[in-house]
């Protein structure tokens, strides 16, 4: 159960997954592509289900969904050792201390 559990968390959490050094609004971007693109893949294998070359093309697109989610993490986790952490522009503040954008709204 345990290795279950390092499993998911290895996939579905960002902060276990390689996609933990991006700002959470790209991990939720990525995430969220990631999860449309699974449900693609399933909601295509069932409807395939009627098709004589069923099991091929449920097969091909698991094989594919899995290279295209390895293929993401792989590319996030060998740009994050690269790169330096993203600065924004709330990470220099201007000096005199006046507010910048969307921080007038406290967000």
């Amino acid at each position: 159960m345990k290795i279950l559990l390092s499993m998911y968390k290895a996939v579905m959490d960002t902060d276990h997954n390689p996609l933990q050094s991006l700002p959470s609004a790209q991990q939720f971007q990525i995430m969220t592509y990631l999860s449309f693109m699974w449900t693609a893949i399933f909601c295509a294998g069932a409807g395939a289900w009627v098709w004589f070359g069923e099991l091929l093309v449920g097969h091909l697109l698991v094989a594919l969904g899995v290279i295209i989610t390895g293929w993401t993490f792989k590319t996030v986790s060998s740009s994050a050792k690269k790169a330096a952490p993203v600065a924004t522009y709330r990470d220099h503040p201007r000096s005199d201390g006046t507010p910048r954008y969307d921080d007038v709204w406290g967000a």
